[in-house]
């Protein structure tokens, strides 16, 4: 059994996808690949989720730059600025969530039945 669980812990798919998977995340790293420029600041991705507390994007944000999916940019200016936008390892991600979230539409009514 402990050999079974060891495997399971140590299983790739469960490891990568752990670490951009949750709603958060996946929206962040949308909404970053959707921006005209591909640079969002703290607060533009805050007014497009509206329903992300500042505490939970803040995490989400630092979680997403551990990963080696987004880049936050530091600007040595007073108030500071700071920057996010897609690493190269995130914007290779985006052709398969942009086709989840295609196929996502497509399935809307079938699959969330409130």
């Amino acid at each position: 059994m402990a050999d079974i669980k060891a495997e399971y812990l140590a299983c790739p798919i469960r490891n990568v996808i752990s670490r951009f998977g949750d709603k958060w995340s996946m929206l962040v790293l949308y909404s970053l690949n959707a921006s005209e420029t591909g640079i969002l600041r703290f607060n533009e991705i805050r007014r497009l989720m509206t329903d992300c507390s500042q505490k939970m994007l803040s995490q989400t944000l630092k979680n997403l730059e551990q990963s080696h999916l987004v880049h936050r940019e530091v600007f040595a200016e007073v108030p500071p600025r700071v920057e996010y936008s897609l690493t190269e390892t995130g914007r290779s991600l985006m052709p398969a969530l942009t086709t989840l979230i295609d196929w996502g539409k497509e399935h809307f009514s079938e699959v969330v039945t409130d």
